[in-house]
């Protein structure tokens, strides 16, 4: 389909051509010429007085089909034997969507020799762990894991697929809703439930993070979101849990594969790991030059904590990208967030704004992040950090 143009109602204001956000429409004279790459948006047709341009009308949605049986699942995502803290954050809020949809909570746990796993799963919130062990599934290849939940998810029929938004869900989970026919929202930052529709509402920032976007799928199951890691809180281990293991054979893992497994090489690490520490002491654009970040290690480490960023610090090459926060970094919720230097944009901010406390040194009083802040410290930070550690040093003796 097409845009519908009428070249006699036409008068070659120009104003749709400013309205297209995506550059295809152009005037050549007094004539519209319309470009490669419309997506019928509509934004021409809305500014277009003398109705030249016009939407071609779409069929009505198809019907919606029946319901699923098998409910809510988690993609239990685990490395070496341990599950990411991602998989204990997810289902408990799988478990708070499946209240709504009035059905059970699954995790889905893929690997070799790691049925051990399983009872921590149901402790977190599961009613069910699907269970597929094999050599093939000891380390990660995408290919092999997208073949193995695509052959899940066509034989239990799930509703919904939630994973973590890590390298490991990135990597396969768009393969898994291609090989499903169904729609994929990525990086979600909060879910919700329309009970008469049974739609999963899934909401991520969109346009640089100046917008939520809330976005749905109506037409096909199941519905797939992946999730940043530490946005949502885990829940509180069950007393006594009551589900069931139920082990799994698949056949997608008896097929040749284009792909194997070579090796991995180990992250040499000095500090605490972003998304394991209970305290972050973040920097930005305020630090000025890279010397500066000994101050953020030095006050980090009497905390017992790690060393964040923002974008802008870590494209001055002041610090390491693994330790950026923010829309493209990592999402983070510790118990103490403390911001040095950062002035909050909302990329920033969508990544650490549900830490527990929020302490922000800004010379600037009028910087947004004093906007989330649960305690604002005005003035330099080259004054007040050494002023901090030195308090600390003489409160521990």
């Amino acid at each position: 389909m097409s845009l519908i143009f009428y070249s006699d109602k036409c008068i070659a204001c120009g104003e749709c051509v400013e309205a297209c956000p995506f550059g295809v429409l152009r005037l050549e004279g007094e004539t519209l010429v319309i470009g490669d790459g419309c997506n019928l948006c509509g934004a021409c047709v809305e500014v277009c007085e003398v109705e030249a341009l016009a939407v071609p009308e779409t069929e009505g949605l198809a019907p919606r089909p029946e319901t699923p049986p098998d409910g809510v699942w988690v993609l239990a995502e685990q490395r070496r034997g341990e599950l990411a803290p991602v998989t204990i954050e997810l289902l408990g809020e799988a478990r708070r969507l499946a209240e709504v949809l009035n059905v059970k909570v699954a995790a889905v746990l893929l690997g070799d020799e790691v049925a051990h796993l399983s009872e921590a799963l149901l402790y977190a919130g599961a009613n069910q762990v699907y269970l597929a062990e094999h050599p093939l599934l000891a380390d990660f290849v995408e290919e092999t894991y997208a073949a193995a939940l695509t052959e899940l998810a066509r034989k239990f029929q799930p509703e919904i697929i939630l994973a973590g938004a890590t390298y490991l869900g990135r990597a396969f989970i768009p393969q898994v809703a291609a090989a499903l026919k169904t729609g994929l929202t990525a990086d979600c930052t909060a879910f919700a439930i329309d009970p008469e529709k049974r739609l999963l509402l899934q909401t991520r920032p969109a346009f640089g993070g100046n917008i939520m976007a809330t976005i749905i799928t109506p037409r096909t199951y199941p519905q797939m979101a992946t999730a940043r890691p530490g946005v949502f809180k885990p829940a509180l281990p069950a007393a006594a849990p009551d589900g069931e293991v139920i082990r799994v054979d698949l056949a997608a893992l008896g097929r040749p594969r284009r792909s194997r497994f070579v090796s991995t090489v180990q992250e040499i690490k000095e500090r605490i790991p972003l998304n394991a520490a209970e305290v972050i002491v973040a920097g930005g654009r305020g630090l000025k030059e890279a010397k500066h970040v000994k101050l953020l290690e030095e006050l980090a480490d009497l905390l017992g904590g790690a060393v964040g960023a923002t974008r802008a610090a870590v494209d001055a090459g002041w610090i390491p990208y693994a330790q950026q926060i923010g829309q493209t970094g990592k999402t983070v919720a510790p118990k103490l967030y403390i911001a040095c230097g950062i002035s909050g944009a909302t990329q920033h901010l969508v990544g650490m704004q549900s830490s527990d406390v929020i302490v922000a040194i800004n010379k600037d009083p009028q910087a947004p992040i004093f906007q989330i802040a649960d305690v604002g410290l005005v003035g330099d930070l080259f004054e007040i950090i050494p002023a901090l550690i030195q308090e600390i040093k003489k409160d521990r003796g």
